[in-house]
């Protein structure tokens, strides 16, 4: 219902205003930042009291005197807490109360507010809480701390498993948004070791990432060995997800599987491609057994040590993903992940890359039995071969091509389901690179083909990959055949991978050439030479080349892109920089 303000109205306000009244209410500065901005510069309000119409004040500062006198204090607390927010000058006021209050995650102070009774926001509040919360004892062996997570004193190897959401870079700025509650708890955070990115506070994604490394770091030596950790966050950087990576795997923890999680549906989906991700990422990462440990590093100087590697985490992946009939392609038992987390770890460990791209692509093929792409360990296998014999499906991998990488895997992935011609490919091969980032040189799609594929030109047996029910030599089969791409056996998709090595090489010593003497940023370039070139830099230890090339690229492109910068970090660390 709404009406004009009759006489009464007005004397009524006038003499709240004019009440005296000496009991507690907070009168703290509001904290220079990026959500006190607006309150401050556009509506003048710089102290928490003025946050709040008189009436609701001193309505709230009545009832903290009546909780501060009841034996129940800590629990009635939460009562006040939970509508301090919502009885303030931020709740908008929309027609018919409908959609309104503040909005989440800033103090936001709306042109027209409405002034929420505190009366029917404690009662409304308080039938929401739980039944006897916290009124009365029970015995168990929970414990609540609010230390902070790189010092919580746990004990060495003593947690069997960790679940943590950690601060999502500059995204909620926190300290700023409990202002408000601590100013009437009289308790404040000390936010200069608070994780998160705040240009207004001087921090950056650097101390972001080495407060994210000491936290994991805790994490890990409190973890038992063989345990898991899982860390969910919401990711819209590339940056920050390489931060919280990167974080992971130096603290020692092996990262084991990626997925987004659909809150509408309650499920996960596996990825490779996170900087497309606009949702929830779900990280789930183990901390290896002292032992595996401990053979590394005898292991360091040869090949041995990236089939240790592989073995242990092998073990650790699960066997079957699937159900309703289908089954799905586990992402981490590829041979490209595989690799991509075997440099990682001896990467962060400061350990020599033992072997190449072309030659561990061969030799997992040849170690390790293979079911649809997949590696397993050979007492893995059956139970597989098992379970997918009844799966009338298999759901492969949805990717999102961004670079010349995953353009790669979706020609494989294409080329998998059935062979093709060039034109076969080209229609559908457009609209997936629609998304390549603009720093990315990518090479035409016949120069991808060439460098990564077979073709077969109607000449001699027809390969195994192209046969279907007929002979090798049928004349009908050969003419169909003819023109068509198809993904290599082993053996020649290693001498593929080896030619492509030295082509990319040869492009990064142009880039390298090109920027000696002069101090330009690469502009646009193949992100897959860069790679190579790090990597062989790295063998070579030749750490001031991964740091000079790596300065002349784009900051965004470095932040974004989790192998550059693994290498580029790790290379300054061994500079000492």
């Amino acid at each position: 219902m709404e009406r004009e303000a009759e006489h009464l109205d007005i004397e009524l306000l006038k003499s709240i205003d004019s009440y005296s009244y000496d009991g507690f209410y907070p009168i703290d500065k509001l904290p220079f930042g990026y959500n006190t901005a607006q309150p401050v510069n556009s509506h003048g309000i710089t102290h928490v009291h003025h946050l709040y119409t008189r009436r609701s004040l001193l309505t709230l500062s009545k009832f903290y005197q009546l909780v501060n006198q009841s034996n129940y204090r800590n629990n009635l607390l939460a009562l006040l807490t939970g509508v301090a927010f919502a009885t303030t000058k931020l709740y908008r006021w929309t027609p018919n109360y409908e959609g309104g209050g503040p909005l989440s995650g800033t103090y936001y102070i709306p042109a027209l507010y409405r002034e929420i009774s505190v009366l029917d926001a404690l009662k409304r509040f308080g039938d929401k809480l739980p039944k006897n919360m916290g009124f009365t004892k029970k015995k168990g062996n929970t414990i609540i701390s609010v230390d902070s997570a790189t010092t919580i004193q746990i004990p060495d190897n003593s947690i069997d498993y960790i679940f943590v959401d950690p601060p999502f870079g500059g995204n909620i700025m926190y300290s700023e948004l409990n202002f408000l509650w601590e100013s009437w708890l009289k308790v404040k955070t000390n936010n200069k070791d608070e994780a998160i990115i705040n240009e207004k506070h001087d921090k950056q994604i650097y101390e972001y990432r080495k407060l994210m490394e000491s936290s994991f770091a805790n994490f890990y030596r409190a973890l038992k060995p063989g345990k898991w950790i899982t860390v969910e966050f919401s990711n819209s950087q590339a940056s920050i997800w390489n931060a919280i990576r990167e974080s992971i795997e130096r603290a020692g923890f092996i990262i084991a599987n990626v997925s987004a999680l659909d809150k509408k549906q309650g499920s996960f989906k596996a990825i490779t491609t996170t900087t497309a991700v606009k949702q929830d990422l779900v990280i789930s990462a183990y901390k290896p057994k002292s032992e595996f440990v401990d053979n590394m590093l005898k292991q360091q100087n040869s090949e041995e040590s990236a089939w240790l590697f592989i073995e242990q985490h092998l073990q650790q992946l699960p066997v079957f993903v699937g159900g309703k009939g289908a089954a799905e392609l586990i992402v981490e038992r590829t041979p490209r992940i595989l690799f991509d987390r075997m440099i990682a770890y001896h990467v962060q460990h400061s350990l020599p890359v033992p072997i190449s791209s072309a030659d561990f692509q061969l030799g997992v093929e040849q170690r390790f039995p293979m079911r649809d792409g997949m590696a397993f360990l050979e007492e893995q296998v059956a139970e597989y071969d098992k379970k997918r014999t009844l799966a009338k499906e298999f759901t492969q991998l949805t990717l999102f091509v961004s670079d010349e990488n995953s353009a790669i895997e979706w020609l494989r992935q294409q080329l998998l389901k059935r062979p093709q011609t060039r034109q076969d490919l080209h229609p559908n091969y457009m609209k997936e690179i629609q998304h390549i980032a603009k720093h990315e040189e990518l090479p035409e799609l016949d120069a991808l083909l060439e460098q990564n594929f077979l073709k077969y030109d109607g000449q001699g047996e027809v390969p195994t990959q192209l046969l279907r029910s007929l002979s090798k030599n049928d004349p009908g089969l050969k003419l169909k055949a003819k023109e068509r791409w198809y993904v290599p056996d082993p053996n020649k998709q290693a001498d593929l991978e080896k030619l492509r090595e030295k082509s990319l090489l040869r492009e990064f010593e142009t880039y390298r050439d090109g920027l000696n003497g002069n101090r330009k940023k690469l502009k646009q370039f193949r992100t897959e030479a860069i790679r190579a070139g790090f990597k062989k830099a790295w063998g070579e230890k030749d750490y001031q080349t991964i740091v000079t090339i790596g300065e002349r690229l784009p900051e965004n492109v470095l932040q974004e892109d989790d192998k550059l910068l693994m290498y580029y970090d790790n290379a300054q660390i061994r500079l000492g920089l």
